[in-house]
């Protein structure tokens, strides 16, 4: 009797298996499936045979060619990696918050990276040596990096659990945005409406240094976050069983949040604040796939590209000629949905 209870539930567990890797192979064809549509988006209303041939080398004019590969391919590829980044950092930072309301920007990464922004715009300082059209990028990330270490460095002070680091997280936050409120208080009119529209998040000056390099903090933070799955699910069940299984919950805890912070950082320095995507990115993906943290975090990755692709597509198409701040996309079109799926899951 009793081998035929365990060879039931592993045949079920093999067909959920099944299941969770089909839904991830969906998911990714679903965000390269965005990645055209993002790329086939655009006031110039270049057909999709001709983008596809300037994508393959193919004979096309330069006009197509530097189209696709100058102006809409670093937009589509930046939207495509910095919603994964989010989602992935939004993935680890619930768990390890045990918080299913946490995201990359609870614990001040987005206020402080709006910070030094700021003072790059406004007061024109940034770091010795980088070049100017990397100011403001630099400054960015430096302030969001530099609250992660303030944040580590309280925590080791005051020793505790989430929380802790919750209300810290929370204190930096207001701290950062009061002295935003400074800043913009002695801002020349034009520098303000520079640093407004930053905060907005935009793609609109992305170019492939800054692909590549999110790309880079993308492909070192990813398989650390893999390797880390199954301590996570253990986190999951809860501290005392995590501890019990033998993981290092103050430690994988400490590294998961540098890995949240970077990418978190790294995203934000290159286009601003994106807000909803590292919330709503890993919410989906849990509807989908579970708590199993092998595939929950690649599925949460591909669930925050394909929102941010689609987002970026609709910043192109909701107003003819004009293109909006992703950052409003996200939050105006992105949460009525997050929404709608939270109340049919409540349904099911």
């Amino acid at each position: 009797m009793s081998d035929a209870v365990n060879n039931t539930t592993l045949a079920r567990y093999h067909r959920q298996g099944r299941r969770h890797a089909l839904l991830v192979g969906l998911l990714a064809v679903a965000a390269v499936a965005a990645l055209v549509l993002d790329l086939i988006t655009g006031p110039a209303g270049l057909p999709l045979a001709e983008t596809l041939r300037a994508l393959t080398g193919a004979e096309v004019s330069r006009a197509a060619r530097v189209i696709v590969w100058d102006v809409r391919l670093p937009v589509a590829a930046m939207a495509l990696m910095v919603g994964a980044a989010l989602a992935l950092a939004g993935a680890e930072m619930q768990t390890v918050l045990e918080n299913p309301l946490a995201e990359p920007f609870t614990l001040g990464v987005s206020s402080a990276a709006a910070l030094g922004a700021g003072v790059a715009i406004v007061l024109g300082l940034t770091l010795p040596g980088l070049p100017p059209a990397w100011g403001v990028t630099g400054n960015a990330f430096l302030f969001a990096m530099g609250s992660l270490a303030l944040l580590q460095l309280l925590g080791r002070l005051r020793a505790g659990g989430p929380e802790v680091l919750i209300l810290f997280g929370i204190a930096l936050n207001f701290t950062a945005m009061a002295l935003m409120s400074l800043v913009q208080f002695v801002a020349s009119a034009d520098a303000l409406q520079q640093l407004v529209f930053w905060t907005m998040g935009s793609l609109a000056s992305a170019q492939w240094p800054g692909v590549l390099l999110i790309a880079l903090v993308l492909i070192c933070a990813m398989p650390f976050s893999f390797r880390a799955a199954w301590k996570l699910t253990a986190l999951r069940l809860g501290e005392d069983q995590a501890r019990s299984f033998g993981v290092d919950v103050t430690g994988l805890r400490r590294w998961t949040l540098l890995r949240v912070s970077l990418l978190s950082a790294a995203a934000v320095s290159m286009v601003g604040v994106i807000g909803f995507v590292g919330l709503a990115g890993p919410h989906i993906a849990r509807m989908l796939v579970g708590e199993n943290h092998r595939v929950f975090l690649p599925a949460s990755l591909l669930t925050g590209a394909l929102v941010m692709s689609l987002a970026s597509t609709l910043s192109k198409s909701l107003v003819g000629g004009v293109l909006l701040p992703v950052g409003l996309v996200t939050s105006l079109i992105g949460l009525p949905v997050f929404f709608a799926l939270i109340l049919r899951g409540r349904r099911r």
